[in-house]
């Protein structure tokens, strides 16, 4: 399969304590393992190869033990069975609904009804729902919601809620056209605030991975380091390479 859904949060919480050697070793293994559907097999070394990594076989072998499970088939991953096997259940759905309408078509065409005269003509009176789709708006809100404040607080007791909200609001309101206009602003702010660098002076300087987790936060990565994205396809090659470089980095 060429597309998994991902998980940001759940991500975060399993992640947030492996190096970035490991977590880039996460991060091509499930890939791997998504567009291949089937287990490793082979040694750490082999696996380590496949996927790029030949000098990282410890981190390797180490996200193998930690994510994954060693088998007769080879190592396993039941959350990417789970994903795999869904994907494949929704596509044979779709498949026998395609049939089901084709065939009610042929058969619409097939049977040749007369209307009686009992038949009742469709007239201005009849009412039709449309399902709208909902419209992403803007954001305009002016003060900081009780419901958003507390989020904070609960979420992330070392932030200031006010602070961060007049951070979130000018950086959203200097948005132009589509990226400035969001389908939830709530959801938006949650992830905002997730994503915020910790406000206490004695966090340790490098520790903080939260701008792995948003799109806005790779971007602002890649112009620190100077990391450029030609050639990248997506947010998620962007981080790869950033990793890479950061990774280098730090053997240095």
């Amino acid at each position: 399969m060429n597309y998994y859904s991902f998980h940001i949060g759940d991500y975060a919480s399993h992640t947030r304590h492996l190096s970035l050697l490991e977590d880039l070793a996460y991060r091509r293994l499930i890939d791997a393992y998504y567009l291949s559907e089937k287990p490793f097999v082979g040694s750490p070394a082999d696996i380590a190869k496949d996927i790029g990594m030949m000098s990282e076989i410890e981190e390797v072998y180490y996200v193998l033990s930690k994510f994954f499970e060693s088998t007769e088939s080879g190592w396993i991953n039941k959350r990417c069975d789970e994903e795999i096997a869904k994907y494949h259940g929704k596509q044979e759905q779709a498949v026998k609904a395609g049939k089901a309408s084709a065939q009610a078509r042929f058969n619409k065409r097939s049977t040749s009804v007369q209307p009686t005269n009992n038949q009742e003509p469709i007239t201005n009176n009849h009412s039709i729902d449309v399902a709208k789709a909902p419209k992403a708006k803007r954001l305009s809100l002016e003060e900081l919601p009780k419901e958003w404040e507390d989020f904070c607080k609960t979420e992330r007791k070392d932030l200031n809620p006010v602070d961060v909200f007049n951070q979130f609001r000018d950086y959203w309101i200097a948005q132009g056209g589509q990226k400035g206009a969001k389908l939830d602003w709530f959801a938006t702010w949650r992830n905002w605030v997730r994503n915020q660098r910790s406000q206490n002076p004695v966090s340790k300087q490098g520790d903080d991975k939260s701008w792995m987790f948003s799109n806005e936060g790779i971007e602002a990565k890649a112009r620190e380091l100077g990391v450029s994205d030609y050639g990248v396809a997506n947010h998620f090659q962007l981080k790869d390479k950033i990793l890479q470089v950061m990774a280098k980095k730090a053997l240095q």
